[in-house]
């Protein structure tokens, strides 16, 4: 039996790397991209066939997914769509090149690097096409307006292009984390500091009081929080499905706000995600 292919993005750390690691050890053969061209020789030196892909240059993706299927004879199994990043900040003070780069980074490219994989999906007959959302793409919460925002628009992408797809052999899988180990804090500091004006914002002391505290000091886990293989789990059941899920959920949170976005009217759904 042909040994099977995937390509996951955004595996320098967090669900990404747990992922790459975890699918070659359960004998695929894993493409593992990273933006940075230092992660991506750490991880050729790990033993991975590792390429560089940069969601916002879409000359990037072509390269990436070219240098893929060249290894392959022309054939990719799965897609795992991970690679993403936070700007925090009041939706008010959030800049429209701000709101523009999020989803450059967390749907743009997502689609862009999809929609070059159907066709080679097509011609095999088969494929999984799976995209890392997140509990914030069923609920928002306070302070996350680009990342909800990318995560509720990536919903939509993907619940279209999965009744698009019925009947052609690829299936569309979403996976909806919650509260993962990852170093999404730490990374969206950088940019935060360069888009939001939070000085001048009529929310100032809202941010020195939450915003402030919870971007700048460690915390420690959350307390319902899993570590990254809780999602590799996930993953392997939906590639390893002739019939996946349309959604698998991960953590506590994600299970109990996927029951209360059905159960609870808006205005009660408000008053417990405003809580914080």
């Amino acid at each position: 039996m042909t040994q099977r292919s995937i390509l996951i993005t955004g595996c320098s750390s967090g669900i990404g790397y747990d992922a790459a690691h975890g699918m070659r050890r359960a004998g695929w053969r894993v493409f593992a991209a990273c933006r940075q061209n230092a992660d991506v020789a750490r991880l050729a030196d790990e033993g991975f066939d590792a390429v560089q892909l940069d969601y916002t240059d879409e000359a990037s993706i072509s390269a990436a997914l070219a240098q893929v299927l060249a290894a392959t004879d022309g054939r990719l199994d799965a897609l795992f769509n991970n690679g993403a990043y936070a700007c925090p900040g009041a939706a008010e003070d959030l800049p429209r090149g701000a709101l523009r780069a999020v989803f450059e980074a967390n749907l743009f490219g997502w689609h862009d690097l999809t929609r070059q994989v159907i066709p080679v999906m097509r011609a095999q007959g088969h494929g999984h096409i799976v995209n890392c959302s997140s509990v914030l793409g069923l609920v928002a919460a306070p302070w996350r307006a680009a990342y909800n925002a990318s995560k509720f628009a990536l919903e939509g992408l993907s619940d279209t292009l999965r009744l698009e797809m019925r009947g052609t052999g690829i299936h569309v899988v979403l996976i909806e984390p919650g509260p993962v180990t990852s170093k999404i804090r730490v990374n969206s500091i950088a940019h935060f500091e360069k888009w939001i004006d939070w000085q001048n914002s009529p929310r100032a002391e809202q941010y020195q009081k939450t915003l402030l505290k919870r971007l700048y000091e460690s915390r420690g886990p959350d307390r319902f929080e899993l570590p990254p293989s809780a999602v590799t789990a996930k993953l392997l059941k939906a590639l390893n499905s002739t019939n996946p899920a349309p959604r698998y959920y991960v953590t506590t949170p994600t299970y109990i706000m996927g029951t209360l976005r059905r159960l609870l009217p808006s205005r009660a759904l408000d008053w417990l995600l405003a809580k914080g």
